[in-house]
C-alpha cells in the first residue's frame, strides 16, 4: 500500500471538564517536516508527542494543531504575595509623612489587593504522567485517522498512476510495430525514385542496403525501448508492493522521461512523433503524482 502526503486527522476528547482537540494536515514535501502547535502546559511532553506522530508518517509538510481547555480552572491558582502588599503599605506611609496627609479611613484588604502584583494568578503544573495520559490516545486516534486518509488517497493515486502505465505500455508497442514498417515505407520510396531517375536501369542492391542500414541505424530505438519497457514493468511492481516509494519512483520517472525524449527525437514519421509526444505528456502526468506519494 502507498500512501499520499496529503492527508487530515482531527480527534477530541471531552470529559471531566477538560478539552483536548488535535487536528493534523499535511502536504507534500521532500523530507519530514513536522511542526507541532500547542499550549505551554505540554511543553515537557513535546518529545514524547513527536515521537508518537512521527509513527504515522514518513514525508510530508505536517502541521499538529493541539488545543486544551480545562472548565474546571483547576490549572490556575491565586498567590498572595505579601512582600509586595507590605511594600505599598510602606510607601503609602512614607507618603502621608512626606505630604502630611492624614487619613481617617485604613487602607483595607479588599483596596490593598487591587494593587498590581499583590494578589496574582499562575499555572498549575500538572504531572506528566497524568498529561500524558489525557493526550497520549487522543494523539494516535488523530494519527490513525491521518494515515488512513492518506491510505485512501494513495490507493487513488496507484490505480491512476498503473492505468497510465498501462497505456504507457501500448503506446511503446505502437513504437515497435510502426519502426519496421518506417523501414519497409523507405525502402519503397527510394526504390520507386530510383526507378524513376534511371528510366528500369539495374539498380544497384548493395548500394540501396547501405542506404537503409544507415537510415535503420538513425532511426532504431530498440534499447530506448527496452529500457523505458522495463521501467514501466518495475514502477508497477513497486507501486503493488507498495511502502515508502516516492523517492524510487521520483528517480525511475526521471529516466523514462529521457527514454521517452530520445524515442520522440528519432521519430521519423507523423504517427510515431504523435506517440512519442504522448509518451511525454503521459510521464510529466506521472510524475506530478509521483511528487504527493510518501
Amino acid at each position: 500500500m502507498i500512501k499520499s502526503m496529503t492527508g487530515f486527522g482531527r480527534a477530541e476528547l471531552n470529559e471531566n471538564g477538560k478539552k483536548i482537540s488535535i487536528e493534523i494536515k499535511s502536504v507534500n514535501h521532500r523530507y519530514l517536516d513536522l511542526n507541532i502547535r500547542m499550549p505551554r502546559i505540554f511543553n515537557s511532553l513535546e518529545t514524547d508527542i513527536r515521537n508518537t506522530l512521527k509513527k504515522y508518517m514518513a514525508r510530508g509538510k505536517v502541521d499538529v494543531f493541539i488545543s486544551y481547555e480545562d472548565r474546571n480552572n483547576a490549572a490556575l491558582g491565586l498567590k498572595y504575595n505579601k512582600d509586595v502588599a507590605a511594600a505599598y503599605l510602606d510607601y503609602f506611609k512614607e507618603m502621608e509623612q512626606d505630604f502630611d496627609l492624614k487619613c481617617d479611613i485604613p487602607v483595607s484588604a479588599a483596596v490593598l489587593a487591587r494593587f498590581p502584583e499583590v494578589i496574582t494568578t499562575e499555572d498549575i503544573k500538572e504531572d506528566e504522567e497524568s498529561l500524558w495520559a489525557l493526550i497520549e490516545n487522543v494523539i494516535k486516534e488523530a494519527g490513525e485517522k491521518f494515515e488512513a486518509a492518506r491510505a485512501k488517497e494513495g490507493q487513488a493515486l496507484q490505480d491512476d498512476l498503473i492505468e497510465k502505465l498501462d497505456q504507457m505500455l501500448e503506446d511503446v508497442k505502437l513504437v515497435e510495430e510502426r519502426y519496421p514498417q518506417i523501414l519497409a515505407e523507405y525502402e519503397s520510396k527510394i526504390r520507386l525514385k530510383i526507378d524513376e531517375l534511371l528510366d528500369n536501369m539495374q539498380i544497384d542492391e548493395a548500394r540501396i542496403a547501405q542506404e537503409m542500414v544507415i537510415f535503420a541505424d538513425r532511426l532504431c530505438t530498440d534499447e530506448e525501448v527496452v529500457r523505458l519497457k522495463n521501467h514501466i514493468t518495475t514502477m508497477k511492481q513497486v507501486l503493488l508492493k507498495g511502502g515508502e516509494v516516492g523517492r524510487r519512483l521520483d528517480f525511475m520517472a526521471q529516466e523514462m522521461n529521457r527514454e521517452s525524449n530520445t524515442i520522440l527525437s528519432k521519430a521519423n514519421d507523423f504517427r510515431t512523433s504523435e506517440v512519442g509526444i504522448e509518451l511525454k505528456t503521459t510521464v510529466e502526468k506521472i510524475r506530478e503524482q509521483i511528487q504527493n506519494i510518501e
